[in-house]
């Protein structure tokens, strides 16, 4: 159902753009870079994480170049608090996404997504798109757009 979340609500919001759907796996920056022929930064990952602690905290998407690390430090900062990344059932659960198909597109609720600085080097990113074979094409800007993204640095 997945999949098909995504390709509902690309079709609804961006008709430009499809689910490109490969017969290989997408699941690892790695096999996502080769199969769509770029370099490995261009795939955009998308991580589960929950902020802060106790009932402040706050579970976000965060979605950034394929080779960057999350730094604790900086996310503090933009976000406002200590990051935890979240397990594969929990992000499943929270956006019906399996690990390795983890995308801001077709979530069943709505939730904050940030946009990390280190896509902007590219003109155009591959996110997942909702399964371990299928993912998007588009340019950080969009994507942005798309999921009304804020912009951050939380990456090395």
């Amino acid at each position: 159902m997945s999949l098909e979340s995504v390709k509902e609500d690309l079709a609804t919001r961006a008709p430009d753009l499809s689910v490109i759907v490969t017969s290989s796996s997408t699941a690892t920056v790695e096999e996502a870079a080769a199969t769509h022929g770029v370099e490995p930064d261009q795939i955009a990952k998308t991580l589960g994480v929950k902020v802060g602690s106790g009932p402040n905290a706050r579970t976000v998407l965060v979605v950034m170049a394929g080779t960057k690390r999350l730094d604790n430090r900086l996310t503090k900062e933009a976000l406002g608090g200590r990051p935890r990344f979240l397990n594969g059932e929990e992000v499943l659960a929270l956006t019906s996404h399996p690990p390795g198909g983890v995308c801001p597109f077709g979530l069943p609720e709505p939730l904050s997504v940030y946009c990390d600085d280190s896509l902007r080097a590219f003109e155009q990113i591959i996110p997942a798109g909702g399964a371990t074979n299928a993912s998007v094409v588009l340019t950080p800007q969009r994507l942005a757009e798309l999921t009304s993204a804020t912009w951050v640095k939380v990456s090395i």
